[in-house]
């Protein structure tokens, strides 16, 4: 089915129809509710050249990842949260734009997004300390949505992030409550801003019980399976070896699990493990019965979110900011006990 049969099917003109699969303001709705159901029902799918012609967009969002942050490409979590993005743009009509660029050439990517007019909205990925990006998409006039928060100087803008703080400070308020005093952080890299507010709730946490934040029980690095165990074979090496750690994912924490293997030890009987879990498709953190105690939010649910708050903003720029900060979950699992 074609844009012109779809519209003689609804008794609206093609322009009309074209703006509310666009998500355009102007079209109320249960007006797009109505022509959604219809391009559902009869499998049709616009074509994105008519709909740029119509629509003066590109019908495109892009998304910029540095050749130093490229590894993220194919990480689960960066693939899920596409995956979701990517569900919504399927539906109204948009593709994806993926640029990997040299270190230092985001911003320059993004000015030639904005003059080409290659893309209608950026997603923002990984922000921190010092991120220049939000100023510079602000400056060009991009609609934008941020995954995560940017340092707090940043206040006027779309995003969608979960309570990091709130959820570490509750996973390590579990292991307190458990009898563990030596508790370690095994986190990502420390100039990511989602990397700095675990690590506060988890300061904060031990803080407030009275215990000691020693800097020489965490860890920042990428996270990857061998940076978690590289960071683990470290700390059980120590003579003060934690009898627990709290770790930023479930791909570093295999790489941690590895490690108390290797050392003769036992998870949980000698060593408690609390995760943060992303809900990965491909990933998965057990069935019925997970096998790490998590704090829990879906990646993907994110992914479609942001995609949902831009494609609005990229139909109506006067929008107010929309700022969504999500509450994680706190499953128990196989991998928490009292220390021994």
């Amino acid at each position: 089915m074609n844009l012109r049969q779809l519209s003689d099917l609804l008794g609206l003109s093609p322009t009309t129809v074209s703006r509310a699969l666009g998500g355009y303001p102007e079209v109320s709705e249960e007006t797009r509710r109505r022509v959604r159901a219809a391009a559902d029902a009869h499998g049709y799918r616009p074509n994105r050249r008519a709909a740029s012609l119509a629509t003066g967009r590109a019908m495109a969002v892009g998304h910029v990842i540095a050749t130093s942050h490229s590894h993220e490409m194919v990480n689960p979590v960066f693939s899920d949260f596409v995956a979701g993005a990517g569900e919504v743009y399927a539906a109204r009509g948009y593709d994806m734009v993926m640029s990997v660029v040299a270190d230092g050439q985001e911003v320059a990517a993004y000015r030639n997004m904005a003059e080409t007019g290659s893309v209608d909205g950026i997603i923002v990925h990984g922000p921190r300390r010092g991120d220049v990006r939000i100023d510079v998409l602000r400056d060009l006039g991009l609609p934008f949505v941020v995954h995560g928060r940017a340092p707090l100087e940043h206040s006027d803008y779309s995003f969608v992030d979960i309570e990091n703080a709130r959820a570490f400070r509750r996973a390590t308020d579990l292991l307190l409550d458990l009898g563990h005093r030596r508790i370690a952080l095994i986190n990502g890299r420390a100039e990511m801003d989602f990397a700095r507010r675990r690590r506060s709730g988890w300061a904060e946490a031990l803080a407030a019980r009275g215990f000691p934040v020693t800097t020489d029980m965490e860890v920042n690095a990428e996270m990857s399976e061998q940076a978690g165990h590289a960071a683990a074979v470290a700390l059980l090496a120590r003579n003060d070896a934690p009898t627990a750690f709290l770790v930023s994912s479930i791909i570093m924490a295999i790489g941690v699990r590895r490690a108390i293997h290797e050392a003769g030890l036992a998870m949980p009987g000698d060593v408690s493990v609390v995760i943060h879990d992303d809900m990965l498709g491909y990933l998965g953190n057990g069935g019925d019965r997970p096998v790490f105690t998590a704090t829990r939010s879906s990646v993907r649910a994110a992914g479609r979110r942001c995609a949902e708050l831009l494609i609005e903003r990229i139909a109506d720029p006067a929008l107010a900011p929309a700022q969504e900060v999500w509450d994680c979950e706190l499953v128990t699992g196989g991998s928490t006990a009292p220390p021994p």
